[in-house]
C-alpha cells in the first residue's frame, strides 16, 4: 500500500492556555473519531493532563497520542513551573512566555520531521509555525477559538477605524460593514486596538500568518451565525471550516468531568447537589481559567447571590495561601446560611457536566467562547460579563443577535480584573435569567439552538459535512505531494 493510501496524520499545537488547550483536545479526539492519526502536543508538565483527557479513546482503540516540546523557561527569566500562561501574574511574565514559545520553532521542526505527519493545526497565538510547516511542505491550519462573529467584527474595527470617529469613549458606534448594526463603544475595544503595543504587533502576525495559512478550523457550527460565517469567508476572504461544537464529541460522563484541569469538587458529589434540585432552578457562576477578580468584587457577588434568592453553584478561584471558609471577601457566616441553597467550588470544576444537568437555568459567564458554546449546547440562558481579550463582541452576539442572555451592566474592557460591578446589579440579573417570561423565551430560544448544535455534529450535518471535506481537501494535499516526491 503506498504512502498517500495510509490514514492521515494530523499534528495539533495548543498555545498554553486552558482556554486554547480544552477544545484543541477535543478536535484532536474528533479527528481521530473520522479516521486520522492524531498527534497532541504538549509540555512535559500538561503531558499528564493530555493523556488523561484522552485516555478513553485511545483504549477503545483509536490513533492518538500525545509528544513534548520543552519551554525554554530559564532563557527568558520565568520559573521552570511558569509553563502555562494561566499561571503568569503579570503582562512581563506573559512577554516572557511568549518569547518562550517562539524558541519551539526547532523543537517543532524536528518533530515534524520525525514523525512526518501530513498537516499541522496550530492556535492562532503561533503565527510562527506557518513558516515551519512550509519549510517542512505541510499545510498549517490556524485554530481560532473564537466565532466568525468576532473575528470578522473585530476585523472591521481595524479596518474601518470607527472608534477613531466618535467624540469619546463611552459614545456607541455602529460596526461599519457588519451585518446587524452591531455597536460598541471605545471603552470595550482591547488595548492594543485603541493604542499600539507589543500586542498589536502580535496580532499583525496573527492576521499575516492567517492569509499565509491553508485555511482556517472553527469551533462553531454554520446554523449558529450563518451571515457571519458568510462575512468571514467572503468579505474577509479567509477559507474556513466549522467543526463545532467541539465539546460534543465528549458523550460519556467520564469524558467531561476529565476536561482540563483536575477538578476541586468530585463530580459524583456535584451531580448528587443538583440532582437535589428542581428543573431550571440553579444558576452557575464561572468566569474562566484567566479572570482574577479582587475580594471587593467577590464580596459583590457573594452579596448579591444571597440576596437573589437564587440557589447557585460557584466557581471561585482558589488561593492556596488561605484556609478555605477564611477568605477576606466572604461575608461573616455566609456559608453557614447558604448550605442548602449554594455550592462554592474552589478551584477548577467540571463545567460542562454541570451545564449539561436538567437543574442548571442560567450562567453567570465572562463570555469566553468555550463557555458559550458550551452553555448554548446545554439549552443554559447566560448572563453575560465579559473582562477582556473578545469577550464584548461575543456579549453582543449572544444578547444583541441569538437573544439568549442578559448583560450585567459592564462598560469597560479591563485585562484580567474586569470592570467593576455592584451586588444589586448581579442580583438583578441572576433573577431575570432564571425566573419569569423573559426567562422561559430565553430557555425556548437556546433549547432550539442546543438542537441546531447537535444536528450539525451528526451524520450529514453542516459540521460533519465541513469535517468531511476538509479531510478530503487533506488526502489531495498528501497526494499532491507524494506525486511531486
Amino acid at each position: 500500500m503506498g504512502r498517500e493510501d495510509h490514514q492521515l496524520h494530523i499534528f495539533f499545537f495548543p498555545f498554553m492556555a486552558r482556554g486554547h488547550v480544552i477544545p484543541m483536545i477535543d478536535m484532536a479526539k474528533l479527528f481521530t473519531m473520522r479516521g486520522c492519526k492524531s498527534t497532541l502536543i504538549a509540555t512535559p508538565h500538561d503531558e499528564p493532563t493530555f493523556l488523561k483527557s484522552i485516555a478513553k479513546p485511545q483504549d477503545s482503540g483509536f490513533d492518538i497520542d500525545v509528544v513534548t516540546v520543552t519551554l525554554p523557561l530559564k532563557e527568558v527569566g520565568l520559573p521552570e513551573d511558569c509553563d502555562n500562561l494561566d499561571k503568569l501574574t503579570t503582562e512581563e511574565m506573559r512577554r516572557q512566555f511568549t518569547r518562550a514559545i517562539m524558541m519551539l520553532d526547532r523543537q517543532l521542526k524536528l518533530l515534524i520531521e520525525k514523525l512526518a505527519p501530513d498537516c499541522l493545526i496550530s492556535d492562532m497565538f503561533l503565527p510562527w509555525t506557518n513558516e515551519i510547516a512550509v519549510e517542512c511542505g505541510i499545510p498549517r491550519l490556524v485554530f481560532h477559538g473564537t466565532s466568525a462573529f468576532s473575528l470578522a467584527g473585530s476585523e472591521c474595527v481595524r479596518l474601518y477605524e470607527p472608534h477613531k470617529k466618535v467624540l469619546c469613549d463611552s459614545e456607541p458606534f455602529v460596526i461599519p460593514n457588519f451585518p446587524g448594526e452591531i455597536t460598541l463603544s471605545t471603552m470595550q475595544l482591547p488595548d492594543w486596538v485603541k493604542e499600539e503595543n507589543e500586542s498589536t504587533e502580535l496580532f499583525t502576525e496573527v492576521r499575516e500568518s492567517e492569509k499565509r495559512s491553508f485555511g482556517v478550523v472553527m469551533n462553531s457550527f454554520y446554523e449558529l451565525e450563518p451571515a457571519y460565517a458568510e462575512h468571514y469567508s467572503t468579505f474577509l476572504g479567509r477559507r474556513s471550516w466549522f467543526i463545532g461544537p467541539l465539546s460534543l464529541c465528549n458523550k460519556e460522563t467520564e469524558d467531561k468531568a476529565h476536561r482540563g484541569n483536575q477538578t476541586s469538587i468530585d463530580q459524583h458529589d456535584c451531580l448528587k447537589w443538583l440532582d437535589s434540585k428542581q428543573p431550571n432552578s440553579v444558576i452557575y457562576i464561572c468566569f474562566g481559567s484567566m479572570a482574577d477578580f479582587n475580594a471587593a468584587q467577590l464580596h459583590e457577588i457573594a452579596v448579591g447571590l444571597e440576596a437573589s434568592g437564587q440557589q447557585f453553584i460557584w466557581v471561585v478561584k482558589k488561593d492556596p495561601s488561605v484556609e478555605e471558609g477564611k477568605e477576606e471577601w466572604l461575608p461573616d457566616g455566609y456559608e453557614s446560611r447558604i448550605l442548602n441553597k449554594g455550592l462554592i467550588i474552589r478551584g477548577w470544576a467540571p463545567q460542562v457536566l454541570i451545564l449539561d444537568h436538567e437543574a442548571i437555568g442560567g450562567f453567570v459567564t465572562h463570555c469566553g467562547w468555550n463557555s458559550i458554546l458550551e452553555a448554548v449546547t446545554a439549552s443554559v440562558p447566560l448572563v453575560t460579563w465579559p473582562i477582556a481579550a473578545e469577550q464584548f463582541y461575543n456579549e453582543k452576539q449572544v444578547n444583541q443577535v441569538l437573544k439568549i442572555g442578559v448583560d450585567i451592566g459592564v462598560k469597560r474592557w479591563v485585562r484580567l480584573s474586569g470592570d467593576s460591578v455592584k451586588s444589586e446589579r448581579v442580583e438583578e440579573a441572576v433573577k431575570r435569567v432564571l425566573v419569569g417570561e423573559e426567562a422561559v423565551e430565553m430557555r425556548k430560544r437556546t433549547k432550539a439552538l442546543a438542537e441546531m448544535a447537535r444536528g450539525a455534529v451528526e451524520e450529514g450535518g453542516s459540521s460533519w459535512s465541513d469535517l468531511g471535506a476538509l479531510l478530503q481537501e487533506l488526502r489531495l494535499q498528501r497526494l499532491a505531494r507524494h506525486k511531486k516526491i
